[in-house]
């Protein structure tokens, strides 16, 4: 049960606030964590050696070799930040941002939690929400969904 609007000014500000739609903060997270995965990945690809040299001595990633886990990231970071763009396959590219996310939590830089944190947010609610209207998904979804 939705409780009632305070009086005024505040209760004004707060109504026209929930009138916006959500499609308006969806496209932010979409770009916005997009942007940050993107320009990570374009730095990999200026300076590859220096990449692998990363990967090697300072991230070493458990379980994958050095090599193999700068490709699988900067594909990531390239491919992922599109599919926000164009909110195509939203869910399966928050997906693989998010699961890099925590690999670099748990591996790489442990204290930089409050900046994974605040990229884990657009992420997990764009896999649980979707990309929203305006997005290639919402298209498709319309196409093809019974009616």
């Amino acid at each position: 049960m939705e409780r009632p609007l305070p009086p005024g000014l505040i209760g004004r500000a707060i109504g026209w606030l929930e009138c916006v739609p959500l499609c308006i903060p969806e496209v932010f997270f979409r770009f916005g964590i997009g942007l940050a995965f993107w320009r990570s990945g374009q730095t990999k690809i200026q300076s590859w050696p220096t990449t692998l040299s990363l990967f090697r001595d300072e991230y070493k990633i458990p379980i994958l070799p050095p090599e193999i886990a700068a490709y699988i990231a900067t594909a990531v970071e390239l491919s992922a930040p599109i599919l926000l763009l164009l909110g195509l396959a939203t869910r399966l590219g928050a997906a693989a941002m998010l699961g890099m996310t925590i690999v670099i939590q748990a591996f790489v830089y442990p204290q930089s939690y409050p900046t994974h944190l605040l990229w884990a947010g657009p992420m997990i609610y764009l896999i649980l929400r979707g990309p929203g209207v305006l997005s290639i998904d919402h298209l498709i979804r319309k196409r093809f969904a019974r009616p």
